[in-house]
């Protein structure tokens, strides 16, 4: 809907490659029509590494990140999925200094874990490209260095990351598509590894973030161009957007600073308890399916007036079938049937006929 009206640009990351391309429906063995085929002018697929490929299909672009790009907030995010220590911070601050935020990512890529030599006297100490060396200059623990080193070597061989991108800056292109009113959808392709998506997806929403808060400054102080609406979308959110990862991603900005920037973010989970509660607090509109665990239910409701009516409402919903609208979109919470993505689907959206008349639309809602 959002594509067909024209109403925002939409960005999609898309993590197990199901919104661009089309594909077969796993229940009912029936070809789903994916937007790339219905939006073919407005939708551009961009596909994760060079040489992506999608279901088969060549996408409309290809990512790839310059080690430049990558800054030590994006290492930190990544905590928990390398089980980095507390030293961390410490060994980027002093990388940072040492190389500045464009080098040190291919400079500490460079170092050697465990590199030795002899000196004029016959002992053997770090080598010139060592880890050990450089933590020694620089006054770092050396074994936090070694350790940090070893860990980010997941990162170090990504394919998509390279020391410079040839031609135009991928990223930028992306950036570029969204402001001009294409929509994004982004297919991680081949790594659907939740590392690959915590850092993909992070590193290029701060991107966003970043030029939709100097286009919206520019209008407000310039009189120059109002900023595109955009709308983020995010799949298993509660992976970025839990307690550990809340506070250190762009996403959870976004969600609390960035609808003034014309940002929204639209999540997607069937685990709302693992999100965290700030950020939930923060979700001013919500649809929610049947619920079968507690906790999740209560996530859902938290910060809404009347939860005990809710909670029934919720309780009642046919699985499958039924939606219940939430929160400040909505005068009130409204139970709507929600329908298949087929055929009919397309039909009821892209009229051939022309509009739909009133009757016909409070129908299909159930009224």
């Amino acid at each position: 809907g959002l594509i067909e009206h024209n109403a925002a640009s939409v960005l999609v990351f898309d993590m197990h490659n199901e919104y661009g391309f089309d594909d077969i429906a796993s229940d009912t063995g029936q070809p789903v029509v994916g937007l790339r085929s219905k939006f073919a002018s407005r939708v551009r697929v961009v596909g994760l590494g060079r040489k992506s490929t999608i279901r088969g299909k060549t996408p409309d672009l290809t990512l790839e990140i310059n080690e430049s790009d990558i800054q030590p907030a994006d290492i930190e995010l990544l905590a928990r999925e390398l089980n980095l220590r507390d030293t961390t911070s410490t060994t980027l601050d002093a990388l940072i200094h040492s190389f500045g935020a464009g080098k040190w990512f291919s400079e500490f890529k460079k170092m050697v874990v465990g590199a030795m030599e002899t000196d004029g006297d016959g002992k053997k100490v770090p080598a010139l490209d060592s880890v050990a060396f450089w933590a020694n200059q620089v006054g770092v623990n050396v074994a936090a260095a070694e350790g940090l080193r070893s860990k980010l070597g997941r990162i170090f061989t990504r394919p998509y990351i390279v020391e410079e991108t040839a031609g135009a800056d991928p990223l930028k292109n992306v950036i570029e598509a969204l402001q001009a009113g294409q929509h994004v959808i982004l297919s991680f392709g081949d790594y659907e590894s939740d590392l690959d998506y915590l850092l993909v997806s992070n590193l290029l929403t701060r991107k966003i973030r970043d030029a939709w808060e100097e286009s919206t400054n520019d209008f407000r102080s310039h009189g120059k161009a109002e900023p595109r609406p955009l709308v983020i979308a995010v799949e298993e959110a509660h992976k970025l957007l839990n307690r550990e990862m809340a506070s250190q991603t762009s996403f959870s900005t976004i969600a609390r600073e960035m609808r003034k920037y014309y940002v929204t973010l639209l999540i997607i989970d069937q685990r709302p308890s693992q999100i965290y509660d700030e950020v939930m607090s923060q979700l001013g509109t919500r649809v929610s399916g049947w619920l079968g665990d507690e906790s999740d239910v209560a996530a859902v409701l938290s910060g809404l007036a009347g939860r005990d009516a809710l909670r029934g409402m919720l309780a009642r919903l046919q699985p499958k079938e039924e939606v219940v609208l939430l929160g400040w979109g909505v005068p009130m919470p409204i139970l709507v049937r929600s329908r298949r993505y087929d055929q009919k689907f397309w039909d009821e959206l892209l009229p051939r006929g022309g509009s739909r008349n009133v009757d016909q639309n409070l129908k299909d809602l159930g009224f």
